[in-house]
């Protein structure tokens, strides 16, 4: 069955524009125009992804997301025009699992919705390993980091979970490493910054947040896990093992 994909945009060009490409990659795809609507839809469908907008009629696009998630995990990819670090974070915090800058590629776009429906093919038992042989994965590799079923193996840049790979960007991969080499030691975000982004950056420290959230969509949300934490007022850390 093909994968339903509810699109949420109330400019029609736009809309029909993505209808079209979807359509064209085999996706099931329904649209909806306003917030309302869209809320409605997303409760009442049984949806793989939904492709929501920010800026929308009756009801707001973080609106809409903070409503859904309060009854479903449906993955939502935002679409927005604000480009601003503290409305991604925001987007990303109420539960969206990923975001895209308009205007952007449609082939960026179809990237970005086949890595959120391979994330969602993963079931969350997964995480809890309930079969002895999925304790039994292959070893990891000499000088790998690991916590728990998680092996970051910085030699062949991989990042795998009971064996199956995790995709992420070289900055994540960093991070991701750097709080496994200082695991049950808390790092400011002016510390993850510095170390991820070099002394020499110029912008929000709160890029850190972007970069955790992606984090945990990848591994916490896929894998049912907490894995990094959130000390308040001080910064991020991972504790001990699984």
């Amino acid at each position: 069955m093909a994968p339903r994909i509810l699109i949420v945009e109330d400019e029609e060009k736009m809309a029909r524009f993505i209808e079209l490409e979807l359509s064209h990659e085999g996706y099931e795809v329904l649209k909806a125009a306003d917030g309302r609507t869209a809320l409605e839809r997303a409760l009442s469908e049984d949806l793989d992804l939904i492709l929501l907008d920010i800026m929308l009629p009756e009801l707001n696009g973080l609106e809409v997301l903070r409503r859904l998630r309060a009854e479903k995990q449906t993955p939502v990819i935002l679409l927005t025009a604000r480009d601003s670090v503290m409305d991604k974070v925001s987007g990303l915090d109420a539960g969206a699992i990923d975001y895209i800058t308009k205007p952007f590629a449609i082939e960026e776009l179809l990237a970005r919705i086949r890595v959120a429906l391979k994330f969602r093919s993963v079931p969350p038992q997964a995480a809890q390993g309930a079969e002895k042989e999925s304790a039994g994965a292959a070893k990891a590799p000499k000088g790998a980091l690991c916590w728990g079923r998680l092996v970051l193996d910085d030699k062949s840049r991989r990042v795998t979970w009971d064996g199956r790979d995790i995709d992420l960007t070289n900055r994540e991969f960093l991070m991701l490493r750097i709080l496994l080499e200082n695991r049950d030691i808390v790092l400011s975000r002016d510390t993850l910054l510095d170390r991820v982004c070099g002394y020499d950056y110029i912008g929000e420290t709160n890029i850190v947040d972007v970069y955790v959230r992606h984090l945990r969509s990848k591994i916490d949300e896929v894998y049912g896990v907490r894995m990094i934490q959130t000390v308040r007022g001080a910064g991020y850390v991972i504790r001990g093992d699984q």
